[in-house]
């Protein structure tokens, strides 16, 4: 029972230890150039820092005057709780546009080259295909040429053999008649 006691004060301990600044939030000095950071709630207590406007801090503690604070550097101290606000100061919001701003700026600039590079690689790709097509159907075309041309080819030197056939033929004709011709002379 006694170790049972003994778990569970190590677990609380534990919560509040380790779990207490994970509910912490974050902060912000809003509305003053500059304001006091001091050792304790009130006036008299030391100031330890100045905090300007737009710095961020974690939340300790929320009273209803006074709240404890805790600097980025791990620096507690206590600030007036009307000058802190959840919501990011305007000043750095607009500063945090503008740089979401400019990387979208750049970037969008860096997506254009991109289009125009792909757009002229589309330009080429669809020329490319036209002439292929375009090739495609003459070379289809030219199967068929280069068979009607062997074919006439063909019938070409079938013809062309025909007639030197005939003209030895007739060469030999004539010269039958020129010797028949002379031998009647005779």
């Amino acid at each position: 029972m006694k170790k049972k006691y003994q778990y569970f004060l190590i677990i609380s301990l534990w919560m509040v230890f380790f779990a207490y600044p994970s509910f912490a939030e974050d902060i912000y000095v809003t509305g003053i150039i500059n304001i006091t950071m001091r050792t304790g709630p009130g006036v008299e207590h030391k100031i330890i820092a100045m905090l300007e406007t737009g710095t961020r801090l974690e939340l300790v503690e929320h009273q209803k005057d006074w709240s404890q604070i805790k600097k980025a550097s791990g620096e507690t101290g206590r600030v007036l709780s009307r000058l802190l606000r959840q919501k990011i100061p305007d000043a750095r919001l607009v500063e945090k546009l503008k740089k979401d701003n400019q990387n979208l700026v750049s970037r969008l600039g860096i997506v254009e080259e991109e289009n125009k590079r792909l757009s002229v690689k589309n330009g080429t790709l669809v020329r490319v295909e036209e002439n292929y097509n375009r090739l495609k159907q003459e070379s289809a075309d030219f199967l068929k040429l280069n068979k009607k041309y062997k074919e006439i080819k063909q019938q070409h030197e079938t013809q062309k053999s025909q007639i030197d056939i005939l003209e030895d033929d007739l060469n030999n004709d004539e010269k039958l008649w020129f010797l028949s011709g002379a031998g009647v002379f005779i």
